[in-house]
């Protein structure tokens, strides 16, 4: 595991001895950092274990849980997202999800994020910025089930789009919960159609339920949300 990781780091490293003297100073202060950066993250990557399930990405947990009605901002949010851990095999999955409190056993304004490994569950991410997220509003009693065939569904590549599916979650709130479904590229129309079509299905969602999709640039932009009903 060590050499592969090492030879990965190798490979970066040269490629940047060749190219150095193109950049700016600026410039290429910002490649070392974004080459340290992605270094750290291979060196922490974690791996199936020896007669394990892998899976075809590895996939980090997260936690957030704020005040309802203090505004957020982006720094805040980011600092009040724990990372529970990640897992590489459907053995390392379980080892984590059977420990965790179930959704609808939350209480207050918490949320699980369940994400490929390298993306933070932020609008800002790389992988987030270009894309959106389909939303349902659920009555209470429903997280929980929704939520374990949604990631189930994730982890077993369900939803036949490649690489675009980023992450998902699932947000406690007193009179409702929100489930989401987040994707990389906002404006494939066929990529986000083939999404709401398997998320219906593996939530065996009844026929009039209303989805909306939004994109990330929207909420960035503080838009009004829209709205979204379990029936």
């Amino acid at each position: 595991m060590n050499n592969k990781f090492d030879a990965l780091k190798d490979d970066d490293s040269g490629d940047h001895d060749q190219d150095q003297s193109s950049p700016k100073d600026s410039e290429k202060v910002k490649i070392e950092e974004e080459e340290k950066e992605q270094n750290t993250t291979k060196k922490k990557m974690v791996v199936p274990g020896a007669g394990e399930h892998p899976l075809q990405y590895n996939y980090t947990f997260w936690y957030s849980r704020r005040t309802p009605g203090r505004p957020a901002s982006t720094q805040s949010y980011e600092q009040n997202i724990k990372q529970i851990g990640s897992f590489a095999s459907v053995e390392q999955f379980w080892r984590f999800y059977s420990h965790m409190i179930r959704p609808g056993d939350l209480t207050g304004h918490s949320d699980f994020h369940l994400f490929k490994e390298g993306i933070k569950p932020m609008w800002e991410d790389d992988a987030n910025k270009m894309g959106g997220k389909w939303i349902i509003r659920l009555r209470k009693g429903l997280a929980s089930r929704c939520w374990e065939n949604l990631i189930l569904a994730m982890l077993g590549e369900q939803f036949m789009v490649g690489e675009e599916i980023c992450g998902a979650v699932v947000s406690v709130r007193f009179q409702e919960d929100i489930i989401s479904i987040w994707n990389k590229t906002a404006s494939d129309q066929a990529t986000t159609a083939r999404i709401r079509d398997t998320l219906r299905r593996v939530l065996n969602l009844p026929p009039n339920t209303i989805m909306e999709y939004k994109t990330h640039t929207d909420s960035i932009k503080n838009t009004l949300p829209r709205v979204c009903v379990f029936l």
